[in-house]
């Protein structure tokens, strides 16, 4: 029976040692709440680091045992591994890159990256223990970057995937870590990529088609012949937990010390992890604006702010807190009155239930992150108002701000602005609370964890049937001699080929692309055979492939600019009658404009086409500049009778009745061929593999979406089906 491997960083549970003796205790975190409904059912697993470190080989085996029960299996870590992997590389290097502080926190040491590599190296070995074919992998986090693809490599089939629990950076940040191609590699091992928010996603595929030799189209990325998907997907919570808490006994005696307590205050609440990304300082500095800028607010608005401790043994996060410990004590000390305290702040952490009684009673949540990949507390307080009251403020820059929409939404590094929200919300009237509130709670309702993890897995089964399928279009061994079979046992055939990117490769400067002797070599195998007639399809200008493969040099039919132009086998060049090339003087103005503006461009012309390349411009400057030129063409070209195609780093514009399809089908016309193939890779070869009998063999090079019924990765295949196909249909005794 297949199973699901969850693996992360840390199990989901707490490992504590008294007098020499571990005892196991539940972790309270939502990745922990969301995925419990998975690795409890059948034979499902956890793998992880259990948090603490183990030393004796006979503890280890019964702190395993004891895990085991729970279906978890323990990553042991030494205190060298944790310190240099986690404490060094992801939370050095990873974590301040993520979060946009690379120029003040990250530290890019060797010995960091090392023991990164050796402990994923260490997880990769866990799973390959334990994972069978047909089982499901989940990844989770940036502690573990490299492991999709080193399990990838171990069990190539395996369905993969890999959630990031942190914003993705620009590629600009992204761009600055020194290992940024091995972590891209390690990422794009899984199947499906699932991130926070649309802008994450899109960060991703920026920074892994400039990083590495990947192709994307939308949400999708091609790396070799594997179809990868990036996706949003937000994470949320367990609502019923958080709201059924209110009505526990211990909750309601909290809340009711904490109404004692604040009396008719506004209490305005705010939890977050003692980290430089959660904008602590700031939300400091914005309070105590509203204090000198409000005095009316004065012992009427409470802040409640507690900071959970967090590496407080780093020296960075230990200068933090000593920087809030002194803000709070200074805004404090000026502000005090005998009968009013302004901030009530607590360093530790707070049970559940004293934490929810917060969220029940607070008139306001303030959560104002720098950057912030979700936040949970967000939905948390939102899950918790069953009273439909309550103002959320929320930082832009928080993931939950793209969902939780009626929320006040604001920029952390406003001052001004956070203070009079503070205001806002505080006095906000009761109706127009509720009426957000009620929005907030639905959207947080349904999209909670268990509707997160839902989505998560079916879209990853979703993503392996859509590579099962590219794979039965592969031209793998079975189907090339399914296909040399067939050529074979034919004696009228035709072959249409493509040139660019079918027959050779692509280069930076269009006059390279010469035919070499080999490609000579494989015409003439070709048209050896009278059984065959060749016909090369091109959007090359008819001068190129006339010098190319003319008189002396090919024994072929010829078609140039997409069908403009036309040459059988032993005749003339003639070009398509009715065409008009006037419309060039108003095209060709726009096509100069955008070359001027795009460093690396230039016009090709053709008889009866203008093509812009855009091949060696800036990488994603010229895809930006082509969609732009699409859209400015789009209603000239329309008017005047032309067509617009989107090529490979080009875009060509071309009369409409120009057409690589008709053409191919004007010479076979009404010959009865028993074996027609063509092989393309470009947006215009999709008209000969619509236009041809069903019966054709039609061939991508490349494995995008297409028309074609096989598609192959290269030229170099390419060629070598070809030549293979010769050699088949020649007698044994002349190849010898």
């Amino acid at each position: 029976m297949p199973k699901t491997i969850i693996v992360s960083n840390r199990l989901p549970v707490k490992l504590t040692e008294t007098d020499g003796q571990f005892k196991l205790a539940p972790s309270e975190g939502g990745l922990a709440t969301g995925l419990g409904s998975i690795y409890k059912q059948g034979d499902n697993i956890w793998i992880g680091w259990p948090g603490h470190e183990v030393a004796d080989d006979d503890v280890k085996k019964k702190v395993t045992a004891q895990l085991n029960e729970q279906s978890l299996l323990p990553v042991f870590l030494t205190q060298e591994e944790v310190s240099q992997y986690y404490e060094g590389f992801s939370n050095e290097v990873l974590w301040p890159v993520f979060h946009y502080y690379a120029s003040t926190y990250a530290n890019y040491q060797q010995s960091n990256w090392d023991f990164y590599k050796r402990v994923n190296q260490k997880f990769k070995d866990e799973v390959i223990a334990h994972a069978e074919p047909g089982d499901t992998i989940w990844i989770h986090d940036y502690q573990l970057l490299l492991l999709p693809d080193l399990v990838r490599h171990e069990i190539p089939d395996i369905s993969i995937g890999f959630f990031l629990h942190i914003p993705f950076p620009s590629y600009e940040m992204f761009r600055l870590i020194p290992w940024r191609a091995e972590l891209m590699n390690g990422i794009l091992g899984a199947d499906l990529i699932g991130f926070h928010t649309y802008d994450d996603t899109r960060h991703f595929i920026n920074a892994a088609t400039r990083i590495l030799p990947v192709n994307s189209s939308a949400n999708i990325i091609t790396k070799g012949d594997r179809t990868i998907v990036a996706e949003a997907f937000p994470i949320g919570i367990d609502d019923k937990k958080y709201t059924s808490l209110p009505s526990e006994p211990e909750v309601k005696k909290n809340i009711r010390l904490i109404k004692d307590t604040f009396g008719k205050q506004k209490l305005v609440l705010s939890v977050d992890r003692l980290d430089y990304s959660k904008g602590i300082l700031q939300r400091l500095q914005a309070f105590e604006y509203l204090l000198e800028h409000y005095p009316e607010a004065k012992e009427k608005i409470t802040f409640y702010m507690i900071v959970v401790p967090s590496r407080d043994t780093v020296p960075q996060y230990a200068h933090l807190r000593e920087q809030i410990d002194k803000q709070v004590g200074n805004i404090n000390a000026t502000h005090r009155t005998m009968e009013w305290t302004p901030i009530h702040y607590f360093y530790r952490s707070f049970p559940l239930e004293m934490l929810s009684a917060l969220y029940t009673t607070a008139d306001v949540c303030l959560i104002t992150p720098m950057r912030d990949g979700m936040n949970l507390v967000s939905k948390e307080y939102i899950a918790s108002r069953i009273n439909n009251d309550g103002v959320l403020i929320l930082s832009e820059m928080a993931g939950a701000s793209k969902e939780l929409i009626d929320a006040l939404i604001v920029n952390p590094n406003n001052t001004e602005e956070v203070a009079k929200t503070i205001i806002k919300a505080a006095y906000m009237p009761l109706d127009e609370q509720r009426t957000r509130m009620k929005q907030m709670r639905q959207v947080v309702a349904k999209f909670n964890v268990s509707h997160w993890v839902k989505v998560f897995m079916d879209k990853l089964t979703e993503v392996k049937q859509l590579q099962r399928s590219m794979q039965t279009r592969y031209v793998a061994y079975g189907t090339e001699q399914s296909i040399i079979n067939r050529y074979s046992k034919t004696n009228k055939r035709i072959i249409f080929l493509d040139y660019d990117g079918t027959l050779v490769d692509f280069v930076s400067n269009i006059e390279q692309a010469h035919p070499d002797e080999e490609l000579y070599a494989l015409f003439e195998q070709l048209t050896d055979d009278p059984d065959n007639r060749v016909v090369l399809v091109s959007g090359r200008r008819h001068e190129h492939l006339e010098k190319w493969f003319g008189k002396g040099k090919g024994d072929i039919d010829m078609i140039a600019e997409h069908g403009a132009w036309i040459k059988r086998k032993g005749a003339s060049w003639h070009r398509l009658p009715g065409l008009s090339a006037r419309w060039k003087e108003d095209i060709r103005p726009v096509l100069e404009t955008f070359v001027d503006r795009t460093p690396g461009t230039f016009i090709e012309e053709k008889s009866f086409s203008l093509v812009w390349h855009y091949r060696k411009a800036q990488k994603g400057l010229g895809e930006l500049r082509a969609g732009e030129l699409m859209n400015n063409l789009k209603y000239l070209a329309t008017d005047k009778g032309l067509q617009l195609l989107p090529g490979n780093k080009v875009v060509e514009v071309k009369n409409v009745e120009i057409n690589k399809g008709r053409a191919a089908m004007m010479l076979i016309d009404n010959t009865e061929y028993d074996f027609i193939m063509a092989l393309g890779d470009d947006y215009t070869d999709e008209d000969i593999f619509r236009a041809l009998p069903e019966s054709a063999i039609t061939i991508k090079i490349g494995n995008n979406v297409s028309a074609a019924k096989f598609y192959l990765r290269t030229p170099q295949e390419a060629r070598k089906l070809l030549k293979n196909m010769t050699e088949a249909g020649v007698p044994a005794q002349l190849t010898k």
